[in-house]
C-alpha cells in the first residue's frame, strides 16, 4: 500500500499533475487572492519598452515613439497586473491599447506580447469567448487600418497593407488562441487529477481511521470484559476467599498488560510514515492465548480444527473476529462454554463460534460496534459474516474468509 511509487516510464510527475507553482497560481486566481503578478508584469513592461525602442530604428516609415506612444506601451503592459483578477477587462484593455498604438502609426514590436499574455490568462481562467472576441476585434481593426484607413491615419504617405501580411498576422492570432486553449485544457486536467488525488488521500485517511477504531475496539472490548468479570469476582470473594480474589487480581493484571501492549501496537501506526511496527500483528496462532484469557473470565472455549496459513491481513481479521465473538459471549451470554470451529471449504476459511446461551440482555450476541467491525473486516477481504440466535438457543457467528486475498497493487 505504498503511497509513493517509482515510475519507470511515462510523462514526468509535473506534466501529469502540473508544475509545483501551478497550485499557487490557482489560489491567486481566486477572488480576493493576495498575489499580484508584479515580477512578470515589470519584466514584460521593460521588455516591451526596450524592444519597441530598438524596433523603431529598423522601421523608418513608421512614426517615432513619443510620450503618447510610450504611455500606450506602459498601459498595455501595466494592465497585465490585473490579469488574474479581471481577465476579461485586461484582454479587452490590452487589445484596445494595442489598436490605438498601431492606429497612431508607431513601429511594430514586442507590444503584441501583451495581448498574447492577456489572451492566455483569459482562456485558462475560463473566459474563452472574451479572449477570442478581443483578439478577433484587434485583428479586424488592424485590417481596417492597414487596408482602408491608412490615408487618414499616420504616418503620412503610408501605403496600403499587404493581404499576405494580414494572413500571417491572422495565423499568429490563431496560434496564440490555440496555445491558450491547450493551456486551458491542461490546467483543467491538472485540476481534476489534483482533486482525485486529494479525494483518494481523504478516502485512505478515512479507511485508516476506521481500521484503527476497529483495532482499538476489539482490543479494549475483550480485555476490559475480562477485567470487569474478574473485578466482580475479586470483590465478591475478597472477604470469604482471599486466595481466589488474589487469582482474580492476577488475571486483571495480565489482561491489562496484554491490552496495553496491543494498544501500543495499534498506536504505532500513527508514528512517522514508513516506520515498521514494533511487534507482529496477532493471528490465529494466538488462539491459545484467547482461550486462556477467556478461561480467566470464567468461559471454557473448545477449539476444533487447525488454523491454516493465511496472509497477514486475513490472519489478523480472523483473530479479531474470534476475539470479538468470545468477548460477546462473556458479556451477553449466560453460557460458560463456547466452541470455535475452523474448517477449509472451497478455498475459504469457515470460522464458527457457538455458545449455548441463554442471552443475558436485549443486545445478546452484541449488536453495536463489535458486529459492525466484524462485518467490515470480512467485507474488506471479500468474505461474509452471519450472526444471530440459533434455533435451539444460544448464539452463532459464522465467518467465511477467502484463503487467498488479492493484494493492492
Amino acid at each position: 500500500m505504498g503511497e509513493q511509487r517509482v515510475h519507470g516510464g511515462g510523462p514526468p510527475q509535473w506534466w501529469r499533475y502540473g508544475p509545483p507553482w501551478w497550485s499557487r497560481l490557482d489560489d491567486a486566481a481566486e477572488p480576493g487572492g493576495a498575489h499580484w503578478p508584479w515580477r512578470s508584469t515589470v519584466l514584460i513592461t521593460a521588455f516591451v519598452l526596450i524592444g519597441s525602442n530598438f524596433a523603431q530604428h529598423g522601421q523608418q516609415g513608421r512614426e517615432p515613439l513619443d510620450p503618447f506612444g510610450r504611455v500606450l506601451l506602459v498601459v498595455a503592459s501595466g494592465l497585465l497586473l490585473w490579469r488574474k483578477r479581471h481577465p476579461v477587462f485586461v484582454v479587452f484593455g490590452t487589445a484596445t491599447a494595442l489598436l490605438l498604438y498601431l492606429g497612431a502609426g508607431y513601429p511594430y514590436g514586442p507590444v503584441f506580447l501583451t495581448v498574447a499574455v492577456s489572451c492566455f490568462s483569459a482562456v485558462v481562467t475560463g473566459h474563452r469567448r472574451a479572449a477570442w472576441a478581443a483578439v478577433g476585434l484587434l485583428w479586424a481593426g488592424h485590417v481596417l487600418v492597414a487596408l482602408w484607413l491608412y490615408r487618414e491615419l499616420p504616418p503620412p504617405g503610408d501605403g496600403p497593407g499587404d493581404i499576405g501580411q494580414e494572413l500571417v498576422i491572422a495565423t499568429w492570432v490563431i496560434a496564440i488562441a490555440a496555445v491558450s486553449e491547450v493551456g486551458r485544457t491542461r490546467r483543467e486536467q491538472w485540476a481534476r487529477e489534483r482533486a482525485e488525488r486529494a479525494q483518494a488521500a481523504r478516502r485512505r485517511a478515512d479507511e485508516e481511521r476506521l481500521r484503527i477504531a476497529r483495532e482499538l475496539h476489539d482490543v479494549l472490548a475483550h480485555s476490559i470484559s475480562v477485567i470487569n468479570v474478574q473485578a466482580g469476582v475479586g470483590l465478591a470473594l475478597l472477604d470469604s476467599d482471599p486466595e481466589q480474589a488474589r487469582t482474580a487480581l492476577t488475571t486483571i493484571k495480565a489482561a491489562s498488560k496484554e491490552a496495553l501492549g496491543e494498544v501500543r501496537q495499534v498506536l504505532d501506526t500513527l508514528r512517522a510514515p514508513g516506520a515498521a511496527p514494533r511487534a507482529p500483528a496477532p493471528g490465529l496462532d494466538r488462539l491459545p492465548e484467547l482461550v486462556e484469557q477467556a478461561a480467566g473470565a470464567g468461559l471454557t472455549v473448545e477449539i476444533e480444527g487447525e488454523p491454516p496459513r493465511l496472509a497477514p491481513g486475513a490472519d489478523l481479521a480472523a483473530f479479531r473476529i474470534v476475539q470479538e465473538a468470545l468477548t460477546n459471549v462473556v458479556r451477553h451470554s449466560g453460557s460458560r462454554h463456547a466452541r470455535v470451529r475452523l474448517a477449509q471449504e472451497a478455498g475459504a476459511l469457515r470460522l464458527l463460534i457457538d455458545d449455548d446461551g441463554p442471552a443475558t440482555g436485549a443486545d445478546a450476541g452484541g449488536s453495536g460496534n463489535g458486529l459492525a467491525g466484524m462485518r467490515e473486516r470480512a467485507a474488506a477481504l471479500g468474505g461474509t459474516i452471519e450472526a444471530g440466535p440459533r434455533p435451539d438457543g444460544g448464539f452463532r457467528v459464522l465467518a467465511v474468509l477467502p484463503l487467498t486475498v488479492e493484494e493492492d497493487r
